[in-house]
């Protein structure tokens, strides 16, 4: 186990079985923060440093956190690319389609009592509206170049043509809507009162809660295996690959 709190949140949720729970049970922002160092980034959540590794020692214990992680940094770049298409692309549109349709049925219902409603809904319309534009540049631009670059270089054929020049520029892209969607997901958890369930509510209300929550931890996780491994990876493809152009 990484043992120093010098090192990223990043290192800690690539490398570390059980660090990505822990690190949303105390809401260390990996995804988007993940080059934070984890004694910076506990000071500024008012956590010891100490808290957290020992909740991450007891993580990676646990044989089903073992069992389950996979090092994506030692995987190639197309199944990167592919399990974040089938699993957390397919789960996200599934979500902002359906999430916006219980809202309405919830607004319907609780927002005499519950105004905050009427402003969740107009923060998940937005986060929906960029996921939705998000995923489809991924899905048509970024991702086959990613795994035409991956397949050119380990079959010494022809480079792909990008209409975007470098890599990086679409990526700063993808990092600033991610950024964007980071920040929608906190104004969701502020005018949620973190998801607090009111008594007073119905079965479709703490339904709509909880798969927000969802959403957004599926949304950290998502985000880290693009900013803190894929990005970064495709980008040392790329300048390995034209230095010998």
């Amino acid at each position: 186990m990484i043992t120093t709190a010098t090192k990223t949140l990043s290192d800690y949720a690539s490398n570390v079985p059980g660090a990505v729970e822990v690190f949303e049970e105390f809401g260390l922002d990996y995804c988007c923060g993940g080059g934070q160092m984890l004694d910076q980034a506990c000071k500024t959540m008012g956590l010891t440093v100490d808290e957290v590794l020992t909740k991450i020692s007891q993580a990676e214990e646990n044989k089903k956190a073992k069992s389950e992680f996979i090092d994506w940094s030692k995987e190639s770049l197309t199944n990167l690319v592919n399990y974040i298409l089938t699993t957390h692309h397919i789960y996200t549109k599934r979500e902002i389609e359906q999430l916006p349709k219980l809202l309405t049925k919830v607004i319907i219902a609780h927002a005499e009592n519950h105004p905050e409603l009427k402003k969740l809904d107009q923060i998940l319309q937005a986060l929906v509206d960029d996921l939705s534009q998000h995923m489809m540049k991924e899905e048509q631009v970024l991702f086959p170049y990613i795994t035409a670059l991956e397949k050119s270089k380990a079959q010494s054929e022809k480079l792909p043509i990008a209409c975007f020049g470098t890599v990086q520029n679409p990526i700063r892209v993808m990092m600033f809507e991610h950024d964007t969607a980071g920040d929608l997901l906190r104004k969701m958890r502020l005018v949620t009162n973190d998801y607090i369930i009111p008594t007073d509510v119905c079965p479709s209300f703490r339904s709509l809660y909880q798969r927000l929550q969802d959403l957004e931890q599926d949304l950290h996780k998502h985000i880290h295996l693009e900013n803190n491994i894929l990005f970064p990876q495709v980008i040392g493809l790329e300048s390995k690959i034209f230095s010998k152009v």
